[in-house]
């Protein structure tokens, strides 16, 4: 195995003071960037989803706080499965990444891991996801099973569509679907209605961090919202995340959210309205930092979600 202190083996998008590269063992840190623990941003975009769900099922019920184990299991399924998914993904797209200067750093096309290493360390994550999942209901587990096809399938999409965000956000955001399940063992209007805002605010985001590949893509024949809108990019992104924005709404008012939540939400809509107006398509220090800033998003929306549960609780009104 190579030695990861290559240059050539960096990874562009990693926070350069990640501590994979500073504390982890050398003979471990492929795995762990094959899992982007490097850069676990998109772990918790993939979590917050599963939060929301548990929390806004929990309020409906009037609840003065969220299931704190469910939390924790969420907390541990969605960094392993986002790491199983990831490594499915660089296994696909090997080839691709080998050609493109911001993944050519990647354990698999730089050489650090094989291909059949990567799939090894993809199975043994998904089974810790399965011992995960069947601590929920039956419902549940078949549900996040579900899941699993669009796993599968995402990392095809962009040699084929334009809309690969669209895939990303079925997938990405499954555990909106998941979170309420947890807690009523079936599915309702809420939960599809705070899926499908997730579902946009992907559409939104991941076309963000699209523009930082797209001279790239254009070259290799694939496609992404971000060479489909262009010059257009910050009127699309501010529908999809309009569109978020108003489906949550619906989503906290149809579970009896209360003030708090929505104050939550207006602070979210502040947030996102600035990563639009601040958008430079062409700069992709700019588009990273604004993608990254999501994180941001699914905190206020979880704060204002336990502060809701919490202060309705104790006034008598949930």
């Amino acid at each position: 195995m190579n030695s990861t202190s290559d240059t050539s083996k960096i990874i562009a998008d990693a926070p350069p003071d990640n501590w994979v590269d500073r504390h982890a063992p050398a003979s471990i840190q492929p795995y762990l960037k094959l899992a982007r623990l490097d850069r676990p941003i998109g772990s918790w975009l993939l979590l917050f989803p599963c939060w929301w769900s548990l929390a806004l099922a929990e309020l409906s019920m009037g609840r003065p706080y969220p299931n704190l184990w469910y939390m924790l299991l969420f907390l541990v399924g969605a960094f392993v499965m986002r790491g199983a998914g990831c490594t499915w993904n660089d296994i696909v797209d090997r080839n691709y990444d080998g050609q493109v200067a911001r993944t050519a750093g990647r354990p698999i096309p730089s050489g650090q891991v094989s291909v059949a290493q990567a799939l090894l360390f993809g199975v043994a994550l998904s089974l810790i996801g399965l011992a995960v999942l069947v601590q929920f209901n039956t419902f549940t587990i078949w549900l996040g099973i579900a899941s699993l096809a669009l796993v599968a399938i995402y990392p095809f999409s962009k040699r084929f569509t334009f809309w690969p965000q669209v895939v990303l956000g079925l997938t990405f955001k499954w555990g909106a679907l998941v979170g309420w399940a947890a807690i009523y063992g079936t599915l309702s209007t809420t939960a599809f209605v705070l899926y499908a805002g997730c579902v946009l605010w992907t559409i939104g985001y991941d076309t963000i961090y699209a523009h930082q590949d797209k001279e790239d893509d254009a070259l290799l024949g694939l496609k992404s919202t971000a060479l489909r809108f262009g010059e257009a990019t910050q009127n699309w992104v501010a529908g999809f995340y309009g569109g978020a924005v108003v489906l949550w709404a619906i989503a906290g008012f149809l579970a009896g959210a209360h003030l708090i939540f929505f104050t939550a939400l207006a602070l979210v809509a502040i947030q996102l309205a600035w990563q639009v107006s601040t958008l430079n398509t062409n700069d992709p220090a700019n588009c990273l930092r604004r993608f990254r800033s999501n994180r941001d998003v699914g905190w206020a929306l979880l704060l204002g979600l336990i502060a809701d549960m919490a202060i309705s609780a104790l006034a008598g009104l949930a």
